[in-house]
């Protein structure tokens, strides 16, 4: 069946519902993300690594601002991760220096850029070489703050569903529409196609990860699922469930994973896999046409641990949330977990 625009569902909530509202993004001061690499620069080579805060700008529209001041082109200046726009982020960027060429960085000047370091480093950053992204945001007109508290209380011991974020999906889903025309015989530029394939399969996790959200096994391991290690790429097949496992499922050091889909064997059986079937074969377009597009099946953890997770009610109606999440992990997939947040 095809996906229509507005039809992107209110996922499944795992805590009973948000009953509280909120306000976010005030401000970009609200609402702040810091990257945290996977490495540390060595402080030599041939590009430039900048270590930058921005506020209210996008990351690709930064790297072609570093790239011009540089006189290089685009696809020599490189990061991890994208970044909110409407929001205080840091993040580290790349930017080849051809030669002996050496950009002076202490004159850089451009709006909502600040350049807070700057060391060198051997190789281009690529995408997804980030570990984690450190949050703080302003939670604002709270109407129910115990029962954010609650939730935040029960996410600290269990996780939280790692539903694929709203953006993901693009502005009222349009992102699926995109991939549903694409997969009628649209051709679509590399950038688009890229988009597209991402929200297909990010639409049909969500999809599977509701389900077991509703029958409660979400968070922990049940026969014929595949298991991922915390905090790696790690996966494995589970074929029997027992004590121990079940325990490492509740201490956070195991997680069910979903599928990516695409083309491939499943990892899944029994239970799971009839479970999966069911799921996908109710999207039946987006399923076929990502196997047509030859994208390779994988697995992606169906929870996800919220490290360093505290809060501080600063008054009555605002509280500040301060939490760690893995690269791929939405903060936003926290959010609607606590609260209902209309726009502002």
């Amino acid at each position: 069946m095809p996906v229509a625009p507005a039809a992107l569902p209110d996922w499944r909530r795992a805590f009973g519902g948000a009953r509280s509202t909120a306000r976010i993004r005030q401000s970009c001061a609200d609402f702040e993300v810091t990257e945290r690499l996977s490495f540390e620069p060595d402080g030599d080579g041939e590009h430039d690594f900048l270590w930058i805060e921005k506020e209210g700008q996008n990351t690709p529209w930064v790297a072609g601002v570093l790239a011009k001041y540089a006189g290089i082109n685009s696809s020599d200046v490189g990061y991890s991760g994208l970044k909110d726009r409407h929001a205080v982020t840091r993040q580290w960027f790349s930017v080849r220096r051809p030669g002996a060429e050496k950009a002076d960085w202490s004159r850089f000047r451009a709006e909502g850029i600040r350049i807070l370091k700057a060391t060198r480093h051997g190789r281009k950053l690529k995408r997804g070489t980030h570990r984690a992204n450190h949050f703080r945001i302003a939670l604002r007109e709270v109407s129910a703050p115990a029962d954010v508290v609650a939730v935040l209380e029960r996410i600290l011991e269990h996780g939280m569903p790692n539903y694929f974020g709203e953006q993901r999906f693009g502005h009222e889903g349009r992102n699926l529409s995109l991939a549903e025309r694409m997969f009628a015989g649209r051709r679509l530029p590399r950038n688009q196609r890229s988009i597209a394939l991402s929200s297909a399969r990010s639409f049909l996790f969500n999809v599977v990860l509701e389900r077991r959200v509703v029958e409660q096994t979400w968070n922990t391991l049940m026969p014929g699922d595949c298991a991922n290690l915390d905090g790696s790429g790690s996966v494995f097949p589970v074929h029997v469930v027992d004590d121990e496992l079940l325990h490492r499922a509740a201490t956070l050091d195991l997680h069910p994973t979903g599928p990516l889909w695409g083309s491939g064997e499943s990892q899944v059986s029994g239970t799971v896999a009839s479970l999966e079937g069911s799921v996908i074969a109710c999207h039946p377009s987006l399923a076929r046409g990502l196997v047509s597009q030859r994208v390779s099946c994988s697995r992606r953890a169906l929870r996800a641990r919220v490290s360093e997770l505290r809060w501080q009610q600063s008054h009555e109606h605002t509280l500040w949330l301060e939490f760690t999440l893995g690269r791929g992990v939405f903060a936003t997939s926290l959010l609607r977990e606590l609260c209902h947040t209309p726009s502002s």
